[in-house]
């Protein structure tokens, strides 16, 4: 019986020995010392042993039991130790390669340019106003001076949610809202988006549109040319030289069309500006008498001016861009750039 203890001693030292991972070391202390283990069967013998052997043999197979299980965790400890270096060696870093560089986010081209725009005027003391997108067809055309079936509406290539809502086409449709809740004098500027049911390179169903109007007495002409010249010469540097050029707008009376030398050929012609020199940039004029009433102004006490720009077309200028379609793509090469 002793030498079948001992034979056991062995065969386990031998198992453990060669025990290549944690995984061996769990099976082989299940095998030796687990309730149906090698061990606990020989323990559970002691009963059929005579007397005067039984005691010897109970001694024996406890110091086999303490020996296999000082075995196993001395295994088990080397095998971590062992697995730890292995880990350390091929999880380390080293210090001497460069490091990888971690790529930001930014802001869009639309958004950095409207940015850069709003705190131009803010800084002419001009304050920022919001108005509803879905807006109703009073205020984004009657109250400017567009009534039912005018001709000008056609201008305007229109979203209608039925007859009395759309999407508004312009953020000039802020313009009388503000008008009605406040006493002049009034200098106000609102971004936001607008919708218009177009799209080629030029144009796109959404886009972003910048109203701004000021409204004091005594406000001329001049003041509307000069507050545009400046804004221009912040946007595109002191060369660019502006043009005020007679149009139409329903809302401004009287109305004109802004032009700027060519930013691409300065002013020498090119593709660009079609061999002109010149580039439209926004629309502007006088705020017409018919707003003042729709707002509830005495027409005849103040006067001011409107205008209102296309962001993505300053933008286009800016950098030099040739498809405004480029800008909701979102194309990660493209936005990159900027």
């Amino acid at each position: 019986m002793l030498d079948d203890i001992q034979s056991l001693r062995d065969s386990a030292r031998e198992d453990i020995e060669s025990a290549s991972g944690l995984k061996d070391i769990h099976d082989l202390r299940v095998k030796y010392l687990g309730k149906k283990g090698i061990l606990t069967s020989y323990l559970k013998s002691l009963g059929s042993i005579a007397k005067e052997e039984r005691r010897e043999y109970g001694q024996t197979l406890n110091e086999t039991k303490g020996l296999i299980e000082s075995l196993l965790n001395g295994r088990e400890e080397d095998l971590k130790s062992s697995e730890l270096e292995k880990n350390l060696a091929s999880e380390s870093i080293d210090v001497t390669i460069t490091g990888r560089k971690i790529p930001f986010g930014h802001l869009h081209p639309v958004t950095q340019v409207l940015d850069e725009i709003i705190s131009i005027f803010i800084s002419l003391g001009f304050t920022v106003e919001d108005g509803p997108e879905i807006e109703h067809d009073f205020y984004n055309f009657e109250a400017l001076n567009f009534p039912k079936d005018h001709p000008a509406r056609d201008m305007q290539d229109t979203f209608f949610i039925n007859d009395d809502v759309v999407l508004r086409t312009h953020t000039s449709s802020v313009q009388v809202r503000v008008m009605e809740n406040n006493s002049p004098p009034l200098r106000v500027i609102v971004p936001g988006k607008v919708y218009r049911c177009d799209s080629d390179v030029s144009h796109i169903p959404m886009f972003h549109q910048l109203e701004g109007f000021l409204i004091d007495k005594n406000i001329r002409m001049s003041d509307l040319k000069g507050t545009l010249e400046l804004f221009i010469h912040r946007v595109f540097g002191p060369e660019t030289s502006i043009r005020l050029r007679p149009s139409f707008f329903p809302f401004t009376e009287p109305s004109a069309e802004i032009d700027i030398s060519c930013v691409i050929c300065n002013g020498s012609g090119c593709n660009v500006c079609s061999s002109t020199g010149w580039i439209e940039i926004l629309g502007a004029g006088m705020i017409n008498p018919h707003v003042y009433e729709n707002a509830g102004y005495e027409p005849d006490m103040y006067t001011g001016f409107a205008f209102g720009l296309g962001i993505e077309r300053v933008a286009m200028l800016k950098y030099g861009i040739n498809d405004i379609r480029l800008f909701p793509e979102n194309d990660k090469r493209f936005l990159d750039q900027f």
